[in-house]
């Protein structure tokens, strides 16, 4: 008789959602508020609507830029200590052991008892080291495509984001009209965003939606408030 095999199922893409969430909750908001803040002074939907779609491609290069440099320098300062890790374990091996030693000493485990583990890392140098970088630094091998991919989704996500509440503006010529229509999809985009931002991540579904509307709805107020404040 075949024994059934267990599969543990584990969310592995949070870095991808992070990249999603930046830019989408950015897009939802900021471009919401740049063309609530010109409703006041415009009253033709179609200026509001180059307006917000200037702002779009100037926030989402930018956002898109300020991911990839972030992920650039995950990756650098990552390979800096991998380098920095390889020199000790090959200079200090002594040192570097006791402090495995000391590593599994916090899960509980005495000395005697890791010893064992500890002379088959030292048999394995590249192996030594990745169990350092893990354990005693807290660091992971990025990605080699990292940068881009976080540029690329961060970007996209922004101005996906950024056309839901400018697709009233583009629908409807009265500007007053179309606010009303842009505060109840942003809403709706929110709330649906959170939703499946919770049932991605593992966290309560309809408490993320709900954290995510009042989240970004304060953000989009603030923002709304600068933007009427400046506006003439």
């Amino acid at each position: 008789m075949e024994t059934a095999h267990h599969v543990e199922s584990h969310f592995t893409g949070g870095e991808r959602v992070r990249d999603v969430v930046i830019g989408m909750s950015d897009g939802l908001t900021v471009p919401f508020a740049l063309a609530a803040g010109l409703t006041g002074a415009i009253a033709a939907s179609s200026l509001i609507v180059v307006a917000g779609l200037a702002e779009i491609a100037a926030g989402s290069i930018a956002m898109g830029l300020g991911g990839y440099l972030a992920a650039r320098s995950d990756a650098e300062h990552y390979a800096n200590e991998r380098i920095r890790e390889q020199t000790e374990v090959k200079e200090k091996p002594t040192v570097e052991a006791d402090e495995i030693t000391e590593i599994f000493e916090a899960y509980g485990v005495k000395p005697e008892q890791s010893a064992t583990l500890v002379e088959a890392l030292k048999q394995h140098p590249e192996a030594w080291v990745d169990f350092m970088m893990r354990f005693e630094l807290g660091l992971e091998k990025p990605e080699p495509k990292r940068a881009l991919q976080s540029a690329v989704t961060i970007a996209a996500s922004y101005i996906i984001g950024g056309l839901i509440p400018l697709a009233p503006y583009m629908l409807i010529r009265d500007a007053h009209t179309a606010l009303l229509f842009s505060v109840a999809v942003t809403l709706m985009a929110l709330g649906t965003f959170g939703y499946i931002k919770g049932r991605f991540t593992g966290a309560r579904a309809f408490r993320s939606a709900v954290e995510t509307v009042v989240i970004g709805s304060v953000a989009a107020a603030a923002a709304f408030g600068l933007a009427r404040l400046i506006s003439p």
